[in-house]
């Protein structure tokens, strides 16, 4: 068949659906003439006379009717087929790029992402594990998580985890020889498993606070690390007392590989936010993932 009856065949189901020509032109875009004329010529070209014209209607013959019945079920197969395909278009694809820290990233951002990932095969994420402060638009990434008190002014900023706090861990066998310490200050006197903050370079001075009152101590130890796992490693192995995230210790508090200490001065600190350019044109891809990672 050639493409020129296809088309013609079209017209004609249009016709023959709204009984008129007129309103078959209306609904096609054309004329009345030029569709009469490409049914006349449809009609000329299959030796069979289709439609039977009145001053009031246009009904199909016996061999209209039959060819109604032969193109109505392919027309509308394929244009459920074409409507399938034009959910490509639309359907969320691309890379997400985002920086974030590693316990960021193990607490909240994962957790979210792993089941979203399954439903949508076309979004490929990057998560580029960072402990410090990162040029999300100069280096490319399409957003960043941070602790809600460390977002720029000018981001667009959304909360996507609770309220956490740091501990103060160490293993049975290293207070089994050390005075526990009961205030932060005591912590002075104890090897303590330091981290290294990336952005400044300098070491992170442990805050605690308790009725109001902050407090900032500096400790020293055997030990710099910049990432929470190796400090939590540390500890169970008896290197000294470490400061980290409390989800990350709640396994090894349980089975009692390490014991918390100055509880009452640890501290909530704001959750996580991903946050991003105001100016930023999103993507399908990226709303689908800032829809997941939402509180």
């Amino acid at each position: 068949m050639k493409r020129e009856d296809l088309n013609d065949m079209l017209w004609f189901l249009a016709v023959a659906e709204e009984r008129s020509f007129t309103k078959a032109a209306a609904k096609l875009g054309t004329s009345q003439s030029t569709i009469s004329h490409t049914i006349k010529k449809l009609e000329a070209r299959m030796g069979l006379r289709l439609l039977t014209r009145t001053t009031r209607s246009v009904v199909p013959t016996e061999a209209g009717e039959r060819l109604i019945r032969s193109l109505a079920p392919r027309i509308e197969e394929l244009e459920t087929e074409i409507d399938q395909l034009m959910e490509f278009r639309d359907k969320p694809s691309g890379t997400v790029r985002i920086t974030l820290s590693d316990y960021a990233q193990e607490s909240v951002v994962w957790p979210k992402l792993r089941p979203l990932l399954r439903n949508y095969p076309d979004i490929k994420v990057e998560l580029n594990s960072d402990n410090g402060f990162r040029n999300i638009v100069e280096e490319k990434f399409d957003a960043g998580v941070r602790l809600g008190e460390s977002v720029d002014k000018d981001m667009i900023a959304v909360r996507i985890g609770p309220d956490w706090r740091l501990v103060a861990v160490a293993s049975p066998q290293y207070l089994s020889s050390r005075a526990v310490p009961e205030t932060p200050q005591d912590l002075v006197g104890h090897d303590c498993i330091n981290h290294r903050q990336s952005r400044a370079g300098g070491l992170y001075a442990w805050e605690f606070e308790k009725n109001g009152r902050e407090v900032r101590v500096r400790v020293d130890g055997q030990l710099i690390f910049n990432t929470s796992y190796a400090m939590i490693d540390a500890a169970v192995a008896g290197y000294g007392i470490a400061y980290v995230p409390e989800t990350l210790v709640e396994r090894d508090l349980g089975a009692g590989r390490l014991i918390q200490i100055l509880d009452d001065w640890s501290p909530m600190f704001p959750g996580y936010y991903l946050f991003y350019p105001s100016r930023r044109q999103n993507s399908p891809a990226f709303k689908v993932v800032v829809d997941a990672l939402r509180v």
